[in-house]
């Protein structure tokens, strides 16, 4: 299973590039999952929901479930937030997995860069494993892979060929 990472800061664009490499590779029927990382306090279900109320009252853990997709809900209170090498065990049936922020774990990433000209906001300088970025203008400080906004199609192909060494 492969992994790549998505990162850049806050409003680079990580979201819009995860969802167009997600929908290109999956248009090229490779088996996509995602993991996205989340701040405090997300929530995926409602108020006034059965799930919503099931874990309201008390239960730890809540699946839900129907006949297009299923969903388990684990609640962790005060524990350690799960590790991205934990998260990835829970993967199963995919070829390849997009992740979505875990900027300090060690796998390949893609950085989203949409001011180049503020050179200490670059994360390749600080994250290991920066295998390529995104930028519409050229990097000069950046010797490996680098792609404009618009080149999907290229970016998606450097993904499905990307071999770890």
């Amino acid at each position: 299973m492969k992994v790549i990472g998505i990162v850049g800061l806050k409003n680079s664009g990580k979201t819009f590039f995860a969802q167009k490499i997600i929908s290109g590779l999956t248009s090229r029927e490779f088996e996509v999952a995602s993991i996205k990382h989340a701040h405090d306090g997300f929530e995926i279900d409602y108020p006034q929901t059965d799930s919503f109320l099931h874990r309201k009252a008390g239960a730890k853990e809540v699946i839900i479930s129907s006949s297009k997709r299923w969903a388990k809900i684990t609640e962790i209170k005060n524990k350690d937030e799960k590790k991205l090498n934990e998260l990835l065990k829970e993967v199963q049936n995919a070829d390849i997995v997009i992740v979505e922020g875990y900027k300090n774990d060690i796998h390949p990433k893609i950085e989203i860069i949409k001011n180049s000209s503020d050179k200490s906001a670059f994360l390749f300088n600080k994250l290991k494993n920066v295998i390529a970025v995104i930028s519409e203008q050229e990097i000069d400080l950046y010797e490996k892979k680098q792609f404009k906004k618009n080149e999907i199609n290229e970016i998606i192909e450097f993904i499905i060929n990307y071999n770890e060494k």
